[in-house]
């Protein structure tokens, strides 16, 4: 069974998609399958890769009867990764798909369909904590928190944890939070030092790993390529979404799941 993961943010511009596409990267490089799955009505993760918003057909087209689901699993170059696209969604019918994924159980069929395929599903999310991304956390085994870091974001992430928290209560037992994540971290300025402070002395749950502030994620989506794909020296910030992969996978390991491969290592001799 995978473990399915929902990145989550109440704000726009908390640098979700970007965590969503790089960790589900991160995570497939330890050889293990995922499933990078964009809930966004917007289509962020087609867009963060370059791509129309017409480009793929996906779960749109899914939930419209137009395709069986492995028709809309996309492989990518990367081997162990799938995508599922967003689809083809006309702007102007956002709505109707916004109903069709909180209608009873259809994100949950929709997972059921394929996730013993995977060891991990990322989904992201649209900003809010409106009817798409209560489904998904209705639907999930883990849930992710970017906090970008910045005032407003600190001062609304109750509000993020007081929705998980009814979710698990009412809806899903089982959702457990992997952590915050803290994010656009800059150290060397006031603001974003102090709000750290603030976040590290009085939130529980936030992540050793953080991800600073950086050109380079504007130079990846600029390519539309994750940051780990970018030519040249092999940058910092892709070593941080590995650290990351790697803390995630020793939190879901704590939490009594199973984290490894899909099979037990047999003993190897090194010489």
């Amino acid at each position: 069974m995978a473990h399915i993961i929902s990145i989550v943010s109440s704000n726009g511009g908390a640098g979700k998609t970007t965590v969503a596409l790089n960790l589900a990267v991160a995570l497939t490089e330890g050889q293990e399958p995922a499933l990078l799955i964009d809930l966004d009505p917007l289509g962020a993760i087609g867009f963060s890769l370059a791509r129309g918003a017409t480009k793929w057909p996906g779960l749109a087209e899914y939930l419209m009867d137009l395709a069986a689901i492995d028709d809309v699993l996309m492989p990518t170059k990367l081997g162990h990764l799938t995508l599922l696209p967003r689809g083809r969604l006309d702007p102007l019918d956002v709505g109707l798909y916004e109903q069709f994924i909180h209608g009873d159980g259809i994100l949950q069929q929709i997972l059921g369909a394929v996730e013993d395929r995977y060891r991990y599903i990322v989904i992201d999310t649209p900003s809010g904590l409106g009817q798409i991304t209560r489904a998904a956390l209705a639907a999930s085994t883990h849930t992710l928190l970017p906090l970008q870091a910045e005032p407003l974001a600190l001062r609304t992430i109750s509000q993020t944890l007081r929705v998980i928290q009814h979710v698990r209560d009412q809806e899903n037992p089982g959702l457990q939070l992997l952590g915050i994540l803290a994010n656009m971290v800059q150290l060397k300025q006031d603001v974003s030092f102090t709000i750290m402070n603030t976040v590290w002395s009085t939130l529980s749950g936030v992540l050793e790993t953080y991800m600073p502030r950086s050109d380079i994620f504007a130079q990846a989506s600029e390519k539309g390529l994750p940051v780990a794909f970018l030519s040249g020296k092999y940058s910092a910030e892709a070593i941080r979404f590995e650290s990351l992969a790697t803390e995630i996978k020793s939190i879901i390991h704590n939490l009594g799941g199973v984290a490894g491969e899909f099979n037990d290592r047999p003993q190897r001799a090194l010489v």
